[in-house]
Parts: structure tokens; C-alpha cells; sequence
């Protein structure tokens, strides 16, 4: 059995936190896209953890955890989380890292910075994680696959893929130092031997443990909203997060997911520039992105903060109509408990007409949100793991929400910690 944990908005809706738990009972977690632009973020009795690369089930000793063949691949940062663990004082976990996976290289991170600084004020909010270079690369069929770091051909294929980039900056970015292939020859070679214990052909141990009936979780990093194709182009990620691209990242028959559980925060947040009909600003934003998450909501990778903004029904129903969900998690509604009037956006007003389908960007960026107020319950729900025991204001708001969404909202976090889960 095959189950997707995938975010239903913008991102950092708190997955990384559903997989951990979703963990306990799976064999396998896989990584299937994306790579260390986004961070979950983990609280567990290990401590607490942001992870860019590994997969969230790498607390649990009896999971396998892959980086799929859909990864951007960055070893700096895989190798420097395993080292993290080992001081936190978290077993060993078992990795898998597949020969097909391509790696993201220091020219990529160099690229995005370039382009992030030509552009200026009409940048896309990027990472600089180096995320839209590589996925430029890996189409363009210049991208190194991991196998080839045991490759003889190696050297020759990076002294023509730099020729390709050394022209590129002379002619787009002038007067930046060209790349050196030695330099990206010995990166790779100083990883070569330290990687090779975790490389395998992880689609022919998928399709065994398939077989064998192991339970295989998919997790995804951002969110529908960021999806290169259905998303808020162009303000979007180079990867799909939709559980669709899960087959095709981790290398597994469409059919054999059963379950996608989606998870939605109980208001709105975004990293990066685009569409966000229910931003919010100064200081109700400040209130709100200050309470928010364990730490507020400041970037797990860029540190930087999040936009911040009310519940979204438009948007939050169309990131779950693309997800093909199973099932809502919803999470962070103990952050709401300070308000008296809680504001979700149940339609957008484009043009002086009012409509609940969400809109390509054109259309998107004249929406404005119109909103029904929720009467707030005024008091901390964190602690509490029986839905009838939640304040009746907070099950309204609740259920508020899935009769919006039209799907069934059957978990709540309501807290930062592994155990804060109220089961419906």
C-alpha cells in the first residue's frame, strides 16, 4: 500500500510532521521531487530537527528512506543532515539513495543567484537553493545522474557541460569568474565514497516491496498551489509537488496509491513572490506570523518570514481537487486561539463578480477575497486529543472549513509536537 503526504496550499503546511507520524506503521518513506528549498520541521523526543533533503522517517529505525529518482539532489546538505542526527543523538537510519537521482550542483546555486540579482525587483522570490537551474538542466538532458559519479566518462561530460555555462555567464552575467571544472570534478570525487554505501537501483526495490505488501508513505515537499503546470505560474517551484508526480519521482505504478492524505493549514502562509488573495499585513500580520508554528512563521530554510494570511476555501479546495485527496490533515489551528472573529475566504470577487473556482494567474492576481466571519473560542486548545473535547467554536470552525472543501478533514495538529493530533 501506497499512501502521499502532500501540502494542499503554498507550502510549510506541516508535513513533515504527518510523515514522521505516518512513520511509526510504514516500512518505507520516500523523498519524490523538490530539493533543499523547503524544510520540515520535526519536533520528537529527539528534539527538534529541519530537515531540507531526508526523508521525515529517518527517526524510525524500522524505515528504509529513499531519495527518489525526482530529487534535486544537493549532497552537501544530505550529508550534513545525517551528521545532525548523529548529534542529536537519533540511530543511524537506513537510506537508499537512487542511481537515477541527479545531483545539484554549486554552479546551480551560483545560476540562481545570478538570475535572482539580474532580475531585481522582478525576481520570483527564489530560494537561491539553486532549484529552477537544475531542473533546467536535468530537461535540457545536461544534468548528472548519481550513477555517473562511478562513471569513467565523468570528467568529460562535466568539461562539456561547464563550456555550455561558462558561455552562458559570459553572455548573461558578465564579469562573474567562469566555473572551473577541477573545482566541480573534485566536489563530486570528495562525495564519491562516502555516497556509494547508499546508492541502488531503488526502482527494483520499490516494485519488490510492493510485492511483499510493504507500506510505503510518498512525501512531498511545498504544496498544489506551487505546481509548475496547475499552479501560480509563473511564481511556482520547478518540480511537482501533486501526488500524481509521486509515481513518477519515486518510480511506482500510478495504481498503487490508495490513500492521499493532504494537509492544509488552519489559515494561510507563503515564501516567495506570486498570488496570495488572503494576505495580510502590518501589525494583525505580525500577531499572526509571530504565534504562528513553534518558532512563528519565519522560513525553515531562508530563515526569512512567511507571508501570512486568513484561511483560503478557494484556493485550499482546488490544492485538494489536484491532490486527488483521501483525506485533510489540518494543521496549526491552535495558533487562532487569540482571535474574537475569524475571517476564512469563501469566494473571490474578479471583476465585480463573485465565484469559488480558483483562477490562472491572470485572472488570480485581480481576485480579491471575500470573507465570512467565525466566532473565535479564546483559549489554548494545545494538549487536548479528543475531537468532543475541543471548545464548540473551534468544531465549528472546523467543520466550517471541510464543508468548504468538500473533503473529509480526519486529523488536527494542534500543537508542534509529534503527539499534538487529535483523530477524527
Amino acid at each position: 500500500m501506497v499512501t502521499a503526504i502532500v501540502g494542499g496550499c503554498w507550502g510549510d503546511e506541516g508535513k513533515g510532521k504527518m510523515t514522521d507520524l505516518f512513520a511509526e506503521k510504514a516500512d518505507i518513506v520516500i523523498r519524490f521531487q523538490g530539493g533543499a528549498n523547503a524544510g520540515h520541521t520535526i519536533i520528537n523526543q529527539y528534539g527538534k530537527f529541519v530537515l531540507h533533503i531526508l526523508p521525515s522517517g529517518v527517526f524510525h529505525p524500522n524505515v528504509t528512506n529513499i531519495i527518489g529518482a525526482g530529487v534535486a539532489f544537493n549532497l552537501d546538505n544530505f550529508f550534513t543532515e545525517l551528521e545532525n542526527l548523529e548529534k542529536g543523538g537519533v540511530p543511524e537510519p537506513k537510506m537508499l539513495v537512487s542511481d537515477r537521482t541527479q545531483i545539484l550542483m554549486p554552479y546551480h546555486i551560483l545560476f540562481d543567484k545570478l538570475e535572482e540579482e539580474r532580475l531585481g525587483g522582478r525576481s520570483f522570490g527564489s530560494t537561491k537553493s539553486g532549484i529552477a537551474p537544475f531542473y533546467s538542466d536535468k530537461y535540457s538532458k545536461i544534468g548528472i545522474q548519481v550513477s555517473e559519479l562511478f562513471s569513467s566518462e565523468l570528467h568529460d561530460r562535466l568539461e562539456r557541460i561547464c563550456e555550455v555555462k561558462n558561455k552562458t555567464i559570459a553572455a548573461i552575467y558578465p564579469g562573474n569568474d567562469p566555473i572551473d571544472v577541477e573545482e566541480m570534478y573534485n566536489y563530486l570525487m570528495g562525495y564519491k565514497d562516502r555516497l556509494a554505501r547508499y546508492v541502488c537501483d531503488t526502482t527494483y526495490f520499490l516494485h519488490d516491496a510492493l510485492k511483499e505488501g510493504k507500506h510505503i508513505l510518498l512525501e512531498g515537499q511545498l504544496g498544489s498551489l506551487k505546481d509548475t503546470d496547475h499552479g501560480i505560474y509563473p511564481f511556482v517551484t520547478s518540480s511537482s509537488p501533486l501526488a500524481g508526480f509521486g509515481t513518477v519521482g519515486a518510480g511506482i505504478p500510478p495504481h498503487e496509491i490508495k490513500e492521499i492524505v493532504t494537509v492544509v493549514k488552519a489559515y494561510s502562509s507563503a515564501v516567495g513572490a506570486g498570488a496570495f488573495v488572503t494576505e495580510i499585513f502590518g501589525d494583525e500580520a505580525t500577531e499572526l506570523r509571530d504565534r504562528g508554528g513553534d518558532n512563528g512563521e519565519y522560513g525553515a530554510t531562508t530563515g526569512r518570514p512567511r507571508r501570512v494570511g486568513w484561511f483560503d476555501a478557494v484556493a485550499s479546495r482546488y490544492g485538494c481537487m489536484l491532490q486527488g485527496t483521501t483525506a485533510v490533515s489540518l494543521s496549526l489551528i491552535d495558533v487562532l486561539g487569540y482571535l474574537d472573529k475569524i475571517p476564512v475566504c469563501t469566494g473571490y470577487e474578479i471583476d465585480g463578480e463573485v465565484t469559488d473556482i480558483f483562477p490562472a494567474t491572470t485572472r488570480l492576481n485581480r481576485a480579491k477575497p471575500v470573507y465570512e466571519y467565525l466566532d473565535g473560542w479564546k483559549c489554548d486548545i494545545r494538549g487536548i486529543r479528543e475531537y468532543d473535547k475541543l471548545p464548540e467554536n473551534a468544531r465549528k470552525y472546523i467543520e466550517f472549513i471541510e464543508n468548504k472543501l468538500g473533503y473529509p478533514i480526519k486529523m488536527i495538529s494542534n500543537g508542534p509536537g509529534r503527539d499534538d493530533i487529535i483523530y477524527r
